[in-house]
């Protein structure tokens, strides 16, 4: 990953509102990325950090002020959240496995594949719902791939059924999200995409892997923040509680109908 100088960019020119709340997403590529997440934490001032393709047995207790709330300890591929000490406190949280693909179930990557929590922001009076979210790799179908985020979505809101919630992570469905958004917004939450493509690896593959959905938020952007050793990018979505009944996406360009 870049190093601190270049990643002070992502916050030098921002200034971060009271009640302004911001989530980090990194898919840590079989945790070979873990060394990165301090400095990530630091320069992107990070409220929430979620990563998945992490090892649980071997994540930092607390990386730059925040601390380890939660992890899978099933998976080979894991799950983490990581949460400001000074701003909030853990009252619930939950672990879940989703519908497999044939690739769950011949090569077990993970069995796990959402950790939501339910946070309580003393900074803002409120609470609010943070979940990592790790869908089944390009090898299963898309509407697979909806049908774990529907799954997601719903035990989300069994944490709390009014608390603002954002869901972010490896959706793995980088083409045809008029579909997907459509499906989303049936669900009342809203999908939100970064400014630039998340995905690395493979050219023909490239895409926004990464983004978020949630609903109660307004959404403010999402930043696709500098790449480091993983194969994916890191992104930085920055929110701000809203009234019921605001709207909640960031305006983004749509990709191609299904």
């Amino acid at each position: 990953m870049a190093g601190p100088q270049q990643q002070g960019s992502i916050a030098d020119d921002t200034a971060v509102e009271p009640t302004e709340l911001r989530v980090v997403s990194y898919n840590l590529r079989e945790h070979t990325a873990n060394s990165e997440l301090a400095a990530l934490a630091e320069a992107s001032q990070a409220d929430v950090i979620c990563v998945q393709e992490c090892d649980s047995n071997d994540l930092a207790p607390s990386v730059a002020g925040l601390s380890l709330a939660a992890s899978t300890k099933a998976n080979r591929l894991g799950l983490a959240i990581y949460k400001r000490d000074d701003r909030f406190e853990v009252e619930d949280f939950s672990i879940h496995s989703l519908q497999k693909s044939l690739h769950d179930r011949v090569l077990a990557p993970a069995h796990e594949r959402l950790i939501a929590m339910r946070l309580r922001d003393t900074q803002a009076d409120t609470e609010v719902i943070v979940a990592s979210f790790h869908a089944s790799p390009l090898t299963a179908t898309n509407s697979l791939r909806r049908k774990q985020i529907e799954a997601a979505h719903q035990f989300v809101r069994e944490l709390s059924a009014e608390a603002p919630a954002i869901m972010v992570g490896d959706f793995n469905y980088p083409w045809f999200q008029t579909n997907l958004r459509r499906k989303i917004e049936e669900h009342g939450f809203a999908l939100s995409l970064s400014d630039q493509p998340t995905y690395l690896r493979y050219r023909k593959f490239t895409g926004h892997f990464d983004f978020a959905t949630s609903v109660g938020l307004h959404i403010a952007g999402v930043e696709t923040l500098p790449a480091g050793i993983s194969d994916h990018r890191p992104i930085l979505v920055r929110a701000h509680y809203e009234h019921e009944g605001a709207t909640g996406a960031v305006a983004v360009p749509e990709a191609p109908a299904a």
